[in-house]
């Protein structure tokens, strides 16, 4: 019996909770284990207080999302290599397989220059460790696209050993999701399981709830000879209790499970 792909939940599912929040109820609600997002957070950047959770809740780290958003450009260093470095060594402290890596801000000139030897370089120093670039969207602002990216949202068109497939963000893009994966092919080695609407913003909505072929997806897994992990990531910013945001991440995972196809025997 081949097991079937690790279900995570990413610490950015639970926010405005704390990055231990997303192990009490990654473990309450049977995640295989957490994606953590590191952040403004102490915790999230502490392999020790990590492992700590992990020990605690008996929920391990499957993957590591490097602090690539806007609003992390301080943690850790203002400098970009910097913080993909320690992101590489706390995935490797926590026996984590994953880093999750955002290409470059289209401001980020010499980061974006360097950043496909630099990957490569660092995939050198950490052989065990797989990092993922993440595919992104355009921003719009009064009804113009702009590209955030260097050199672009889509890193296909530059090409990596390997890839993070975000749903979410293939529908903030208007991109055919399934398309996408077949352009990521055998590269394709973790994904972000979120749903949106096609409307030009990234959602993170509960798998099911919005228009991307999220079922279909899960489904092609096995023979697209997918060998990674998925991270739930959605949004839960809105919810009005505890127990609301408890309830979207036990459909999120109930979703996932139902859809995802095993391993084809290799």
């Amino acid at each position: 019996m081949h097991m079937s792909f690790p279900i995570l939940l990413s610490s950015s599912s639970v926010f405005p909770e704390p990055t231990a929040a997303a192990f009490e109820l990654a473990a309450k609600l049977g995640y295989d284990g957490v994606e953590v997002m590191v952040w403004t957070d102490a915790v999230s950047q502490d392999a020790g207080a990590l492992r700590g959770l992990t020990r605690h809740y008996g929920v391990p780290v499957g993957s590591v999302h490097a602090p690539c958003l806007l609003v992390t450009q301080r943690v850790w260093s203002s400098d970009p290599w910097v913080r993909l470095r320690r992101a590489a060594a706390l995935a490797e402290q926590l026996d984590a397989p994953t880093v999750v890596v955002h290409p470059p801000f289209s401001w980020q000139r010499e980061y974006a220059r360097t950043f496909p030897t630099g990957i490569a370089t660092l995939q050198t120093r950490y052989p065990q460790i797989t990092f993922a670039i993440e595919n992104m969207f355009p921003v719009r602002m009064a009804r113009r696209e702009f590209n955030a990216y260097s050199p672009g949202w889509d890193p296909t068109t530059t090409g990596f050993d390997a890839y993070t497939l975000d749903l979410s963000h293939c529908a903030a893009s208007r991109t055919d999701s399934l398309k996408m994966a077949d352009k990521m092919g055998r590269q394709l080695r973790h994904i972000h399981l979120g749903d949106g609407t096609g409307e030009g913003r990234d959602e993170h909505l509960v798998p099911g709830r919005g228009t991307q072929p999220c079922a279909q997806l899960l489904e092609s897994l096995g023979e697209r000879g997918f060998s990674g992990s998925i991270a739930v990531e959605v949004s839960t910013r809105r919810a009005v209790s505890r127990a609301e945001r408890e309830a979207d991440l036990a459909a999120a995972l109930e979703f996932a499970r139902a859809h995802v196809s095993a391993p084809v025997p290799g």
